[in-house]
């Protein structure tokens, strides 16, 4: 299986944005701990590679969307504290402190943007940042910006974290729009602009794919198969052993609202299989 996360965040309070995707680091802690106590955290790449079975525990795979700078701070501490690997996605069209439209738009008190503002952004503005926050303005829909732990790190932040060999970086498109939204053109930019712009500064980089908003479509997926390897949705569930499709490959997200008893029952469930 591979997990999907977005954000780690310090303990006992909120850094706004969109609830769902901002985990407490204590969360993110234990939920590591249990992992590696009943499963094989392994590298993403690989989940896909026939090797030696002999640990015949489950293997998972840890990704995380956005590059939050809460993720690569806080996130990768924990991460390097029990030496486990990840993969990160990254939309450098946002590296170096930009927040989202999502987390600026969240209404205060609730779990994300109202689900009219999240309709209309995704199917009506193609999901493109700039285009959402004029017609948020342009509706006096409020922005609640974020505090800095849930905005995009830097690149010297990346930097840092990535000197870990554990870690790996991957695409998350280039401005993380509606792919399946996109003419042609402006698909084979987004999708060969990213991975050229991360090989060109870290060394440990993969070339898969996470669809933002985990949105694809057979095109999409076509176009992807030219410049990635494999490509990750945000949901679907278990990995198939032998996958028809590589690049519509499952994840299963973990929300930051989950519970630790819902946790443990997925994990659970996991160990069942």
């Amino acid at each position: 299986m591979i997990l999907a996360y977005h954000n780690i965040v310090p303990d006992g309070g909120s850094v706004g944005g969109d609830r769902s995707l901002h985990l407490p680091r204590g969360r993110f802690a234990e939920q590591l701990d249990l992992l590696a106590s009943l499963c094989h955290i392994v590298p993403l790449e690989s989940l896909l590679e026939v090797g030696d079975r002999s640990d015949a525990r489950p293997r998972v795979a840890l990704t995380f969307d956005d590059a939050y700078r809460g993720t690569m701070t806080l996130g990768v501490e924990e991460l390097a504290r029990r030496e486990l690997p990840a993969t990160v996605f990254v939309a450098p069209g946002f590296v170096g402190g930009s927040s989202f439209w999502w987390d600026d738009l969240a209404e205060p008190g609730r779990e994300g943007p109202a689900p009219e503002v999240r309709r209309r952004g995704l199917a009506e503005f193609g999901g493109e940042d700039a285009a959402i926050r004029r017609w948020a303005a342009a509706s006096a829909i409020p922005s609640h910006p974020p505090e800095p732990l849930a905005n995009v790190a830097s690149e010297e932040e990346l930097q840092v974290a990535t000197r870990s060999p554990l870690l790996t970086l991957a695409s998350h498109s280039w401005s993380h729009p509606n792919l399946s939204t996109l003419p042609d053109a402006d698909l084979r930019v987004e999708l060969a602009r990213p991975l050229a712009w991360l090989r060109e500064r870290f060394p440990l980089v993969i070339p898969w794919l996470a669809y933002p908003y985990g949105i694809s479509s057979p095109e999409v997926e076509r176009a992807a198969a030219v410049t990635y390897r494999a490509a990750v949705c945000i949901d679907g569930g278990w990995l198939p052993r032998r996958p028809r499709n590589w690049y519509a490959l499952p994840r299963l997200n973990v929300p930051a609202g989950l519970s630790a008893s819902g946790f443990v029952l997925r994990v659970s469930s996991l160990v069942r299989r």
